[in-house]
């Protein structure tokens, strides 16, 4: 019975950051051969293709955390820990709406560096229950702060 308990949670938070994703990754794909397009772009803008494994990856981990989270001991103090990779994840999303479907390249670049912030808070709230969770979001707050440079850049030259 905690066998099925376990893959059930697994399962759960697997889908909460992957459907966060997905659900971004469709209203943002529209763009990308649109609007995005017509951008002037840094030297060092990746190619397009890159952006889709790159996020499933940091997704994934994200699951990965917050399963290893929701599987340790009942705690009072999870609470703001679960509050706080909700933010997170809203504000993933939230960057995506900005950016690609409003088009405010100024207003995306506010919406990462509170992401970016918020990702810091859930590194460290993580870390006192989980090293692990927190080690796994490492890469996510590495490419956040490249795609804050990024944002950054893209808003600069246009």
């Amino acid at each position: 019975m905690n066998n099925l308990k376990n893959i059930i949670r697994l399962v759960i938070s697997l889908a909460i950051p992957l459907s966060v994703g997905s659900i971004a990754g469709y209203y943002t794909t529209k763009e990308i051969d649109g609007w995005f397009s017509t951008l002037i772009k840094p030297e060092f803008n990746p190619p397009n293709w890159i952006f889709g494994p790159v996020w499933t990856a940091l997704y994934i981990m994200m699951g990965i955390a917050l399963y290893l989270i929701w599987t340790r001991r009942r705690d009072l103090s999870k609470r703001y820990v679960y509050g706080i990779f909700a933010v997170q994840m809203i504000l993933n999303f939230s960057w995506s709406i900005v950016f690609f479907n409003l088009h405010e390249i100024g207003w995306a670049l506010v919406v990462i560096i509170a992401l970016w912030l918020a990702i810091i808070l859930t590194i460290f709230a993580f870390r006192k229950h989980s090293k692990i969770a927190a080690g796994l979001l490492v890469p996510y707050i590495c490419w956040v702060s490249f795609a804050s440079i990024l944002n950054y850049a893209i808003w600069s030259l246009n």
